[in-house]
């Protein structure tokens, strides 16, 4: 399906044959420092989504379904991530800053595809805590290995017609002249700039992944944990309720990460700042949220840690 719509886009494509990502090419004196700053970012976001991954796998306490949700997060954030950032720092080091028509093509289409998985995949990780705190008796049997596995598929297939869609919108436009990106990566609002004539079907397109693969999943978050909370206020005892609520802060903390930065850069009116700024900002959603997600994990789950605590000593045991 991906080989049929790239075709497509290369048969109907206009004079643009590739694309030139400036980046941060406008401070050419802090590249250096740029490479450095997010090569260690990018660094320990693989170190720390990895480190989740094998936890949840190697100790047999995080085998719930909960873990499983955050193991598939945590692969997904890689992937969000790695289809960024390495791009951008080869782009740093070097001199030539072009990128193929298809390659940007496949780079907006990847990353838009691991976004939409991770908003739909947060709203899987939301409907767990509900079963969870709301429906106790009937938790393993809701959430079964089926389930979960099922869960974890729609998550990725969901946004995928949405998202090529746009993409073979966006690259089957006429480009004007200029095919000069001020982004660091192939993002729909740098191309339509580049675009002449009408883009209101592009815009019309985008209205609807908002309300698909955001409104939608963050709806559904909305509403477990509007039970969740309805359930954790019938819980007579204090130490109950404080239970109850440790077992989904975490996730809590990680949709107001996710879409809080989200939204910094896409309910912020393009009038309000410029592309510069808008290329900033764009750091927060792209970067911020794998980098964080699992130090929330880590830092206020005890069962993380005590698995991280466990593979820490049999590694140290074993180099003994």
């Amino acid at each position: 399906v991906l080989f049929f719509f790239f075709h497509s886009m290369t048969m109907n494509k206009s004079t643009v044959d590739s694309f030139l990502l400036l980046g941060f090419s406008d401070f050419p004196g802090l590249e250096g420092l740029f490479f450095s700053a997010f090569l260690t970012i990018y660094l320990l976001i693989l170190i720390e989504n990895i480190l989740i991954i094998i936890v949840t796998l190697v100790d047999r306490a995080l085998s719930n379904p909960m873990y499983f949700f955050l193991r598939s997060l945590s692969c997904v954030e890689i992937c969000y991530t790695s289809v960024i950032i390495p791009i951008m720092l080869e782009n740093l080091l070097s001199d030539d800053k072009t990128m193929s028509f298809i390659s940007c093509a496949f780079q907006m289409t990847m990353f838009l595809i691991t976004g939409a998985a991770e908003c739909f995949l947060l709203a899987v990780m939301a409907y767990d805590r509900y079963a969870a705190i709301c429906q106790p008796l009937h938790y393993m049997v809701i959430m079964n290995r089926e389930a979960c596995f099922g869960l974890v598929a729609a998550s990725w297939l969901a946004g995928i017609p949405v998202q090529l869609s746009q993409t073979v919108l966006v690259f089957t436009s006429h480009f004007c002249d200029s095919n000069e990106i001020n982004h660091f990566f192939c993002d729909i609002p740098a191309l339509l700039n580049l675009v002449c004539g009408d883009t209101s079907l592009n815009e019309q397109i985008a209205l609807v992944e908002v309300v698909v693969l955001a409104l939608i999943p963050f709806s559904l978050i909305f509403l477990s944990y509007l039970c969740i909370g309805n359930t954790i206020l019938k819980i007579p005892s204090v130490e109950g309720k404080r239970k109850a609520f440790s077992t989904c802060s975490s996730h809590l903390m990680v949709v107001v990460v996710f879409y809080g930065s989200g939204m910094s850069v896409y309910l912020t009116p393009n009038s309000n700042h410029s592309l510069d700024t808008n290329k900033f900002l764009s750091l927060f959603y792209t970067i911020l949220p794998a980098l964080l997600n699992p130090l929330i994990y880590s830092l206020r789950n005890k069962e993380i840690q005590g698995g991280l605590k466990k593979c820490a000593s049999s590694f140290f045991s074993l180099n003994k």
